[in-house]
């Protein structure tokens, strides 16, 4: 599907000290990544985190305003460089809002991107990658919301990239056309191809990532795999619990991080979370604190540790606040 992807010597990019202000507003503010080679990458915040900004930035479409950018080994010019003609021919970049032309086919719209390289795909290998196949004859404007995110990255992947970058791949999308956009970057991976995504879903970048940055309003606070993330915070299990108004005393934080198991405590204003190693003892527990302080639950819910909980932790606000 790809090229034979460059010496795993150099890394796929490496940025260091990114920064952009749009008026006063640090969108990046000293960003600092390594990438390597066949790896699936993801810069993972709410919006306005500036992500979007950061991958523009490594894509050659945004200027920094102070930093430096190595992609494949090679740095971005002014633009009309022989170099960044050379460096774009190796890349594929699938925007956040790709805007086709409503009435050209599908097959029209790919045989046009595949004009502006030398080395692409066939119409018929770059629609059976995305399983576009039987759509080939409709007009883009007829296409669901998932078949437009796949015709996108078919178009991103004509060039047969070594670098795919994703922005937001599967926003508005419904889980099945959301699983399907996944199995087409996991068949890119398989590949040999390296992959920089920007997500606001957890599972996503959980699902598909080596190693996630963490960004939040411009800066990266956390990097390292999913998994290690996750462990940081020192639990496999979230318990989270909300009290029925008027009811009892609810106990406070010091009551909370005594019961047995929990190993950290998040108040916030709708709930309380609870970072436990046994859920079994700690649910258990709670119940009975509650009970000896006469307070009612109106809601108590367990899930695994995400990514979500780990931005939490680090910045005391849901992911997607805003």
């Amino acid at each position: 599907m790809s090229s034979v992807p460059s010496s795993p010597a150099v890394p796929a990019i490496r940025c260091q000290g990114l920064v952009k202000h749009y008026a006063d507003v640090a969108a990046v503010d000293g960003v600092n990544l390594a990438i390597e080679t066949g790896e699936c990458f993801g810069l993972l915040g709410p919006n306005g985190a500036g992500k979007t900004t950061t991958i523009e930035i490594l894509e050659g479409l945004t200027l920094p305003d102070a930093g430096d950018v190595e992609v494949l080994g090679m740095r971005w010019g002014r633009g009309h460089s022989a170099g960044d003609h050379a460096l774009r021919e190796r890349l594929g970049i699938q925007l956040q809002e790709t805007q086709l032309a409503d009435k050209l086919t599908v097959e029209e719209t790919v045989r046009l991107f595949r004009s502006f390289y030398r080395n692409s795909h066939t119409v018929d290998e770059v629609l059976t990658l995305v399983e576009l196949e039987e759509k080939r004859k409709a007009w883009v404007a007829k296409l669901s919301g998932g078949q437009k995110q796949r015709l996108a990255v078919a178009c991103a992947l004509v060039s047969r990239p070594e670098l795919l970058f994703l922005d937001e791949p599967t926003t508005g999308l419904d889980p099945q056309s959301r699983r399907q956009l996944w199995e087409v970057i996991s068949r890119f991976r398989a590949e040999g191809g390296t992959v920089v995504l920007t997500t606001h879903y957890m599972e996503e970048a959980e699902r598909l990532c080596d190693r996630v940055a963490i960004m939040d309003h411009g800066k990266v606070i956390a990097l390292d795999s999913t998994r290690r993330l996750i462990a940081s915070l020192g639990a496999e299990h979230v318990v989270e619990f909300a009290l029925a108004d008027g009811a009892g005393g609810a106990p406070d934080a010091a009551e909370l991080a005594a019961l047995p198991g929990v190993r950290s405590v998040r108040p916030a204003t709708d709930r309380t979370a609870l970072t436990v190693t046994e859920v079994h003892r700690s649910v258990p527990a709670l119940m009975v604190l509650l009970e000896r302080r006469g307070a009612e639950l109106s809601m108590l819910a367990t899930h695994h540790a995400t990514l979500e909980d780990v931005f939490v932790a680090l910045t005391g606000r849901q992911l997607r606040d805003e």
